[in-house]
């Protein structure tokens, strides 16, 4: 993606004071983008920012919990303030909600959480920073997804999509459903707008079971992030390649 006529690249990360979130930020960053690290605890994202700065990214912290409305808009607030547009989201944050998770005893404020963090943050944050987005000329969303959305595989006895889920799953086949819908709302506005699947990475969110790092998973949405003006909008895909629904 090319740079900015009105300066670098301007990207906001959710959930990007650890795990994967701040690889990306790292990533980005290593770009020579200047790099939010959105995040609600305030210990945490002022030492992530600080470790990125070590690292020579450009990095700024920007206090946000996606579930709540007026931490949303103070953030895009914030980033109106400083620089009057946003060039690219990753939409990152994401809780599991626990486990057990069979649909047969699953605690309905469980997964009202799950999908308060999963689905609605991701639409309120995006709709929070929409009008900065529109302001810029490559602007770009990536939405952190995982290949236990995808119905197909969900479906496919050979296929490994983890223990049975009736919260985390479904949380991300419907924020993959999401997406698809902003790509289409979004078509001729030049917002590419597509899901990244980082793959199973060892973080907190799986208890640190996963075999990948999350350097490796943060490639995916790097790349994305970084999509030329030609680039695919609407669609699912990891380091390899796409994804099935």
């Amino acid at each position: 993606m090319n740079e900015n006529t009105n300066g670098p690249t301007v990207a906001l990360v959710t959930g990007a004071n650890k795990g994967i979130g701040y690889e990306i930020a790292a990533g980005l960053g290593a770009l020579g983008w200047q790099v939010g690290v959105g995040a609600r605890d305030g210990q945490r994202r002022e030492e992530a920012v600080r470790t990125l700065r070590a690292r020579g990214v450009d990095a700024f912290a920007v206090p946000l919990d996606v579930t709540d409305d007026d931490s949303a808009t103070a953030a895009a607030e914030l980033l109106a303030e400083r620089f009057g547009r946003l060039d690219v989201l990753v939409n990152n944050a994401a809780v599991t909600g626990g486990m057990s998770q069979a649909p047969t005893g699953v605690d309905l404020a469980q997964l009202r959480l799950v999908m308060e963090t999963n689905v609605l943050g991701v639409i309120r944050v995006t709709n929070a920073v929409l009008p900065l987005l529109r302001r810029s000329a490559t602007p770009r969303i990536v939405n952190m997804s995982s290949a236990v959305g995808s119905l197909a595989l969900q479906s496919d006895p050979d296929a490994f999509t983890g223990p049975t889920s009736a919260a985390y799953a479904p949380s991300k086949t419907f924020l993959n459903a999401v997406t698809v819908q902003y790509a289409k709302e979004l078509t001729g506005a030049g917002v590419l707008v597509n899901l990244a699947c980082p793959g199973y990475c060892d973080t907190d969110l799986n208890g640190h079971r996963g075999t990948r790092t999350p350097a490796q998973g943060a490639v995916i949405a790097v790349r994305l992030a970084a999509l030329p003006a030609d680039g695919p909008t609407g669609q699912f895909f990891n380091e390899d390649g796409l994804l099935p629904w």
